[in-house]
């Protein structure tokens, strides 16, 4: 039960202009709000509920339960389980945060400054989330691996930077090729034995990828609500989809990850 009044909600035209970026979704927007009324947002129903839940309950799964799989004290280089947890993490904040608070009176000001705060989450799964695969990849080559993780982060630095300039969704997707590139590159050395780590997990890391990519995908094409505008405007729109899409990224990101620290355990480079 509700013990407050329920904002009327808007169609897409009265809405505020900032968000006005999916013409598909016609009705379910939240006028301007104060903080508390934001919050207050989290007990009714609109069209960011099921992006707030998708990603909200995750982060509590995550946050909790992601540890209690994690090898922490079983590794002699933990900051790979920490870099790993924190990238699970990241993604999750940033969205909650930004699809509370979007409709904020501050306008498009705060707005700009959530979706900000949202992206660099973002590009933390893919910065951090990453790192461990470098070094795993690279194990046995100490200056290649160390050149790649400086590779890597720069490749990340720039990503950051475009993404959080970046004006469209199509845009935002192309500013992590980069990264996405470098770990394809990756996956290769690994399928060829070039590269060292579980084989267990490169198709783990695949599938990954791939997810990724098909739910940036879907958000930059407004699939499925661009071929039935207003069906779709609180449940299963394009938005929801991809979040769905990246938490399942990130659980085949944490089991790989597990497998190859798994292998790490074991393993000794090859004297030379």
């Amino acid at each position: 039960m509700v013990f407050f009044n329920v904002p009327r909600l808007l169609d897409f035209k009265n809405s505020p202009t900032h968000l006005q970026f999916n013409r598909y979704v016609l009705t379910g927007y939240r006028p301007a709000s104060t903080c508390t009324g934001c919050l207050r947002s989290l007990f009714y129903l609109h069209n960011e509920s099921g992006n707030i839940y998708t990603h909200g309950v995750s982060f509590v799964c995550f946050l909790l339960l992601l540890p209690l799989s994690i090898p922490w004290s079983e590794m002699d280089e933990q900051w790979l389980c920490f870099v790993h947890y924190l990238a699970c993490l990241s993604p999750t904040v940033g969205s909650v945060l930004y699809h509370i608070f979007m409709n904020h009176e501050g306008g498009a000001r705060v707005y700009d400054a959530l979706l900000c705060f949202d992206m660099f989450g973002v590009c933390l799964v893919n910065t951090l989330g990453a790192l461990p695969i470098v070094h795993i990849t690279l194990l046995c080559q100490p200056w290649a691996r160390h050149a790649a993780m400086f590779g890597y982060v720069l490749f990340s630095c720039r990503g950051v930077r475009d993404a959080l300039i970046a004006r469209s969704g199509a845009r935002r997707l192309q500013s992590f090729a980069f990264q996405a590139l470098f770990r394809a590159f990756l996956f290769f050395l690994r399928w060829f034995k070039l590269g060292t780590g579980n084989p267990e997990s490169l198709h783990l890391y695949v599938i990954m990828d791939v997810l990724a990519l098909m739910g940036g995908l879907v958000n930059v094409w407004r699939v499925p609500e661009r071929f039935s505008p207003g069906t779709f405007d609180y449940w299963l729109n394009s938005h929801q989809i991809m979040h769905i899409a990246v938490i399942l990224a990130i659980l085949y990101l944490h089991w790989g990850t597990m497998e190859d620290l798994a292998w790490l355990k074991g393993y000794e480079c090859p004297q030379k």
